[in-house]
């Protein structure tokens, strides 16, 4: 299949401009958790350069994971509308052709007139860009040679309204959680499991088996982070302090930390805060599972419950799921030539 690179993420037609430099490309794929029901595609032509492009975007406007007339998607990306990436990966195939003697197949470009061509596509979309191109053999699938797949999810803690900054960036939970007893649930989901408790309605992926290399809870601050007043002044102050030291030697100088507070730290009082001023959620990143997760933290499920769903194999037994706002695909891991 050989098609105009405006379709090279579904929506480049919306803009009204047009690089001059890429002529065709083929053969798009995406990469993501699911696995392909079809024998991996044939490669490109020889005439043709395979180009690995990682791509970050805000899911939030986006309708799903397939072309769909009259609504924006972005190819093969999103299992779910309103899911994130800090950096999706998909392959595609452009064959560089002369305009003065049409026909006439030219050196491939480089990558970066890749990565700059497809970003003038999208100036105007605000929530999508390219942020690497990467040449690879013309055999190389961005979906089947992936290795690992890192997630993040972000849940907002506090009883305060969600801020506007944050809208559809995360999960707002209004109960405090306790993030001692997520970690420990997190140990039973760890390994090599049947993951059927917590598949997703529509799921295609042909196994429930998985190996959870790694599920952990942190919390850190949120964003968008602007130091108080108070904070900047303790900031002032150990400053100051490093830079009176600084005149010691080093056998003079204290062993000593410095703490960089998160969202929870020691300003809950709203007369500290001064008028105007929003009072911070906790933020927690976790990484899947976050609604069995979420269930633990305001003590409506515990250890045992998990261990007990995880055994039961079956969706029924699960919590609710997770709202998508809160994940984001984080990183595809590549063995690259």
């Amino acid at each position: 299949m050989t098609e105009n690179p405006k379709h090279l993420l579904d929506r480049v037609s919306e803009s009204p401009h047009r690089p001059s430099k890429i002529a065709k490309t083929a053969a798009q794929n995406l990469s993501n958790d699911e696995e392909e029901q079809q024998e991996a595609p044939m490669g490109p032509s020889p005439r043709t350069q395979r180009y690995l492009v990682a791509i970050e975007y805000i899911g939030t406007r986006f309708s799903g994971s397939q072309q769909q007339p009259n609504f924006r998607t972005v190819v093969g990306v999103l299992e779910d509308a309103g899911v994130h990436a800090l950096s999706n990966v998909c392959h595609v195939d452009i064959q560089r052709i002369s305009k003065r003697k049409p026909g006439e197949v030219l050196p491939p470009h480089e990558q970066t007139v890749v990565r700059r061509a497809v970003n003038h596509f999208l100036q105007n979309e605000g929530d999508i860009m390219v942020i690497d191109v990467r040449c690879v053999p013309a055999d190389f699938h961005a979906r089947f040679k992936a290795q690992e797949r890192t997630y993040f999810y972000r849940l907002l803690s506090g009883p305060e309204p969600l801020s506007t900054f944050e809208r559809d960036r995360a999960w707002h939970v209004p109960e405090e959680l306790d993030i001692l007893a997520m970690q420990e649930a997190c140990k039973i989901l760890v390994g090599h499991h049947d993951f059927s408790s917590f598949r997703a309605a529509g799921c295609q992926a042909k196994s429930p088996i998985r190996t959870l290399d790694e599920l952990t809870v942190s919390e850190v601050v949120s964003t968008p982070y602007f130091p108080s007043i108070v904070e900047r002044r303790q900031n002032n102050l150990i400053m100051e302090d490093l830079h009176a030291s600084s005149n010691k030697s080093e056998s003079d100088l204290p062993v000593s930390s410095i703490s960089i507070g998160n969202g929870a730290s020691g300003f809950n009082g709203e007369a500290s805060l001064g008028f105007g001023i929003r009072r911070r959620h906790r933020c927690f990143v976790v990484r899947l599972l976050v609604g069995v997760l979420k269930a633990v933290g305001t003590g409506n499920l515990t250890i045992s419950d998990v261990e007990r769903i995880l055994n039961a194999k079956s969706v029924t037994a699960a919590s609710p799921m997770a709202p998508p706002c809160g994940l984001y695909l984080g990183h595809v891991k590549y063995d690259l030539p």
